[in-house]
């Protein structure tokens, strides 16, 4: 990694809880794509971890380390990354793998070059490999039930990988603590009249440990969606289309 910049343009968040088989590998892969990145914080939000997370993230220098004494959920995670954030774009990254991070300089560019002001990687846009059928289900079911309610052509607002301008963090504030954060994002942004953008990312079941999501999570971000549309006063339109074209596959 260069010297670490005062001001800069990326700040990448990783959320993490009991993630030390894979949290490593996902800061090497980090530190290999920060040369298209211009300059790049990341800052990992260490949850309440009691696995040899710790270890793993204490072999690089770089990282600015956050850790919750006690395990609180995903939203809450996400908020303590971006107030320990600095960079122009804000990037939430996955710590289990399943969201290659090859794909985020793809995911800010729109950004960057003033295109978009929220850009989320699809799964279902790009290549999905491994995911259950009653994830795949849940997932189509809250993306149409958003496209429906937000009239936007969302395809993937579960996803984890998500990227932002920071000025949208100034224009709400967040209430979930756990995984109905990243449709609590969705509703806000978009209700806020953002510009919203999806570019296609590959998606691969993880390797190590299990997925912390569960059913009673997909029922809550169902509830989110619709509480949030019913307080909101009006409905964005306004999509900005990202062509895929020239976009190689990231190695």
């Amino acid at each position: 990694m260069p010297e670490e910049s005062k001001n800069p343009d990326v700040s990448v968040i990783v959320p993490t809880y009991n993630e030390g088989k894979n949290i490593g590998e996902v800061l090497r892969r980090l530190m290999k794509i920060n040369w298209s990145m211009h300059n790049m914080e990341v800052i990992v939000v260490d949850d309440g971890s009691t696995d040899q997370t710790f270890k793993e993230i204490a072999g690089f220098p770089f990282v600015k380390y956050v850790r919750h004494e006690k395990n609180q959920g995903k939203g809450v995670a996400i908020r303590t990354g971006i107030k320990s954030s600095t960079g122009k774009v804000v990037v939430i990254q996955d710590a289990d793998l399943e969201y290659a991070p090859e794909y985020i300089p793809y995911l800010v560019k729109p950004i960057l070059t003033g295109m978009a002001d929220i850009v989320y990687g699809s799964r279902f846009r790009g290549k999905c490999e491994g995911m259950s059928f009653s994830h795949f289900v849940g997932n189509k079911i809250l993306s149409l039930v958003a496209r429906v309610l937000y009239n936007v052509p969302i395809t993937d607002v579960m996803t984890g990988h998500k990227a932002f301008n920071r000025m949208v963090f100034g224009s709400f504030e967040f209430e979930e603590r756990g995984f109905a954060v990243e449709v609590e994002m969705t509703a806000k942004c978009l209700q806020n009249g953002w510009r919203f953008a999806e570019v296609p990312v590959t998606y691969s079941i993880r390797n190590f440990g299990v997925s912390k999501i569960v059913f009673l999570d997909g029922v809550r971000s169902l509830l989110r969606l619709i509480i949030d549309r019913c307080k909101g006063i009006g409905v964005y339109n306004n999509r900005v289309k990202v062509s895929d074209k020239g976009r190689q596959k990231p190695h």
